[in-house]
Order: C-alpha cells, then sequence, then structure tokens
C-alpha cells in the first residue's frame, strides 16, 4: 500500500501492526535536537500529516542544491523523551525508524491517530534512491548535516512495515513476549 502525503488520520487509523506501507510526497528527517527545537519554537514549515523520518543524512551539495546520498534511520529510541509530545503538538501521521519506541510514544499513537514504521538499518543507500530531491533544510548552521531538519520528496519510500499502531499493539512487545517464554524454557533446562 501506498500513502501519499498528506496523510488522513483515518488512513493511519486503518492501519495495523504487520502492515507493510510505502510513502510518497513529502518526508521530513527529524533527530533529538530538531524534536527539541520544534516544541520549542515551532514547526519552520507545515507538518501535520507528513511521514517524520528518524535519520540523520548524508548529503551533498550538487549544482547549488543538495542529493540524498544515504538515508538510513536513526535509533528511535533517542527521540522518546520528545515523541509524544511532538506527536500531540504537529500531528505527523508516519514514524520512520529503527528499533521502536516506548509506552508513551505507543499511547500517543493512538491518541493522534498515527503509526511508527520501522526501515531496516543499513540499508541508508536503498533509502535514498527513493529520495527525488530535497526541498529544504532548516537549522544546518545551529545544529550541523546530521541534525537539521531536511525536508525530502520522495517516491515510494520504503518497504516500512507497521511495527506500533493507533490501536496499542507494537510488534516489539509481541516479540519481547515470545522471547522471554522461550527463555523460561530455556532457563529450565538449564536447571534440569
Amino acid at each position: 500500500m501506498v500513502l501519499t502525503t498528506p496523510i488522513a488520520e483515518k488512513d493511519a487509523r486503518a492501519l495495523k501492526a504487520g502492515d507493510v506501507i510505502y510513502v510518497s510526497g513529502t518526508m521530513f528527517t527529524a533527530r533529538d535536537e530538531a524534536h527539541r527545537l520544534m516544541l520549542e519554537r515551532g514547526a519552520p514549515f507545515p507538518v501535520e500529516g507528513l511521514a517524520l523520518f528518524h535519520c540523520g543524512p548524508v548529503v551533498r551539495k550538487v549544482d547549488g542544491g543538495w542529493e540524498v546520498v544515504a538515508a538510513g534511520p536513526t535509533t528511535s529510541a533517542r527521540m522518546e523523551l520528545f515523541e509524544a509530545d511532538f506527536l500531540g503538538k504537529f500531528r505527523t501521521r508516519v514514524i520512520v525508524g529503527k528499533g521502536g519506541m516506548g509506552d508513551k510514544t505507543l499511547a500517543a499513537l493512538g491518541e493522534v491517530g498515527a503509526v511508527y514504521t520501522h526501515f531496516t538499518g543499513g540499508a541508508g543507500a536503498l533509502a535514498a534512491q527513493a529520495v527525488r530531491r530535497v526541498t529544504g533544510v532548516y537549522w544546518l548552521e545551529e545544529l550541523g548535516i546530521p541534525e537539521a531538519i531536511w525536508v525530502l520528496e520522495v517516491d515510494r519510500f520504503g518497504p516500512l512495515v507497521v511495527a506500533m499502531d493507533a490501536h496499542g499493539r507494537s510488534l516489539y512487545k509481541d516479540l519481547a513476549a515470545v522471547v522471554e517464554k522461550n527463555m523460561e524454557k530455556i532457563r529450565a533446562r538449564i536447571r534440569g
């Protein structure tokens, strides 16, 4: 399924953990420092309905503009401190990252109608292939390349696995329960 930004709340709420999606349209990067500044100062461009990418892209200057060379996901746990407030204030509908997020973010996804999606780490060159162009960059001088906000026009960015949905389901929690059950069996065998 391809979602095109701006993504409506009802479309984000229709997604379930385990769904595979692609995003086309506008996506922006924001890591922890950009989250903090946006919460303090406001968004420097309209973000409601967009896809938020936890990423510090590798970029280069080309003909007076920017080209994304690689765009691998940043570990999302870094943004847990900010994400629930960020979702409440800005209403982004899809978060792209790796590693999952905590209970506070999971609750916020349900409150605002958004999903957290997983993109494979180590596949930054693949991600860059979906970036058609950089349409804006904010706070570059203040934050530097990896922490700045990069606004990207993307076409079929993905595949993205919906790992946390607006219905309170988290594939990370599901997996943790399976791992714990298996660990109990292993501990029992060791004890003999």
